[in-house]
């Protein structure tokens, strides 16, 4: 196995949005268009990562800096790459990257019905600080609530 993280760049907007809505649409959520990726990418301080193993796109995550603080906009890994440290590994490089722009702190928003995501980032340090009531619409479902969760970084 040889996993390779390098940035997200706009030659990769159709295979990241391919990966994000693989990664969501089956718990009801809209994955993200080419567009609205490469929007965001182009926003101050906003950076992408690629995963890719033995040369197949796995995961992907888009994170922001401002000043201090950071947040991780999304962490997407194809279903058939999950329960394999991908998702591990796509933190750790956040991790790094945010640190490095001088982050003291990581904010995320996760699904409160998504137990992988919250044991994930309970495992790594991140703690409970607020709530989101119907942040995270879910096609023609109930819309589902989200954590707030931050990791002190200092």
């Amino acid at each position: 196995m040889h996993p390779v993280l390098r940035p997200l760049g706009a030659l990769d907007l159709d295979r990241a949005a391919a990966m994000h809505g693989e990664a969501f649409v089956p718990f009801g959520e809209r994955g993200w268009t080419r567009q609205e990726m490469a929007e965001l990418l182009a926003s101050p301080g906003v950076a992408g990562l690629l995963l890719e193993i033995d040369g197949v796109d796995v995961g992907m995550a888009i994170c922001r800096v401002v000043a201090d603080e950071s947040e991780l906009i999304t962490i997407a890994v194809r279903p058939a790459h999950r329960r394999r440290g991908a998702a591990r590994r796509l933190l750790a490089a956040v991790l790094d990257q945010v640190r490095a722009a001088g982050a003291r702190s990581l904010f995320l928003e996760v699904a409160t019905d998504n137990p992988a995501a919250l044991r994930l980032y309970e495992l790594s340090g991140f703690c409970v600080v607020g709530n989101r009531p119907a942040y995270f619409r879910r096609g023609d479902g109930p819309a589902a609530d989200a954590y707030v969760m931050r990791l002190d970084l200092g």
